[in-house]
């Protein structure tokens, strides 16, 4: 019996954190045992927002070390740039044609990320369109994407079931996979929003690259509020700090937060921040090394992307003569 398909992708933007580690590629590893799976480092997304062309091809052979360092097996699963199988880019242009204007003003990565922007691209407001192309190209079944994201599905979800009516079945209709704890990883310094490349403090993200003390003063120096009491609390504002602490500990070690609670009975903030420190370096520690030694051979990533990207066409094609010809195109032969 066929196993499931899933499919996600990162961009290969900026230095890969622990939020993008704890959020997808640690799942990604555990999902690659029982799915059919589909790993891309989304560079044609990444165009959206101006680029450096030197950086962005650096950091696409950076994205694909680190998929591997953290455990993602090419010989089990499919890793590819997404612009070395232009079916994405097709049919992202078919699906466009079927959006809604409505639908994407509503999404709240283009509001927030236009706000931020002088000059904003067409392609920041059509990213969700191309972002449905990559989903159901492959006829997936899950999608492991952090909250950000879920939107985003939301519509590629829409989307299938919009042409599946106008034109018969042609994609599943993806679902969601959000893990419960790490999905989303909040910013060292201001833990009520979410850890994030780009922010401007170095302390509140910690990288995949961060050597072991950077890693360990950048976690003693997390924020947490003024009571005493180690909670989790989802919910409580006050206690975002510490709530980050714990899930970060959660989603590493695969303990429940209560029982991660339990564990610092009389205990002070300053024994959360020590242990966490000391997890996540345990974490990120081998995969740094492994990372770095893989970046060594460029020969063997690029061998790695060619394989990947041959059967990734070929999949990807058999969805788009199928969406092509239900619309009405003529044949290439």
């Amino acid at each position: 019996m066929a196993k499931p398909i899933i499919f996600s992708g990162i961009q290969p933007s900026g230095r890969l954190m622990l939020g993008n580690y704890l959020g997808a590629l640690k799942n990604w590893v555990n999902l690659q045992k029982d799915y059919d799976c589909l790993y891309c480092l989304v560079d044609l997304h990444a165009i959206t927002l101006p680029q450096d062309p030197k950086e962005l091809r650096e950091r696409s052979y950076e994205g694909l070390a680190v998929y591997l360092a953290a455990g993602i097996d090419p010989a089990k699963n499919i890793l590819f740039l997404q612009s070395h199988a232009p079916q994405h880019a097709e049919l992202g242009w078919m699906l466009t044609c079927h959006t809604y204007m409505g639908e994407l003003s509503r999404m709240t990565q283009y509001k927030d990320k236009s706000a931020k922007q002088k000059n904003i691209g067409v392609g920041l407001f059509t990213y969700p369109s191309l972002m449905a192309a990559d989903i159901l190209l492959y006829q997936t079944n899950l999608v492991p994407v952090g909250q950000d994201q879920k939107q985003h599905l939301e519509l590629a979800r829409d989307l299938a079931q919009r042409m599946n009516n106008l034109y018969g079945p042609l994609f599943k209709v993806p679902e969601v996979y959000i893990p419960p704890v790490g999905a989303k990883i909040m910013s060292l310094q201001a833990p009520t929003a979410k850890m994030s490349k780009s922010d401007p403090d170095p302390n509140a993200t910690v990288f995949l690259s961060d050597g072991d003390k950077e890693i360990e003063k950048k976690l003693k120096r997390a924020v947490t509020d003024s009571g005493s009491e180690i909670v989790f609390a989802p919910d409580d504002e006050e206690k975002a700090g510490v709530t980050n602490l714990i899930s970060i500990q959660a989603a590493i070690t695969g303990r429940k937060p209560d029982e991660i609670v339990a564990s610092y009975a009389g205990k002070q903030y300053g024994h959360l921040k020590v242990d966490t420190a000391e997890i996540v370096v345990q974490c990120i520690k081998p995969v740094r090394e492994k990372y770095q030694a893989l970046l060594d051979d460029k020969g063997e990533l690029d061998r790695i992307l060619a394989r990947g990207a041959e059967a990734a066409r070929e999949r990807a094609e058999t969805t788009l003569a199928k969406v092509k010809d239900a619309l009405g195109f003529v044949a290439r032969h």
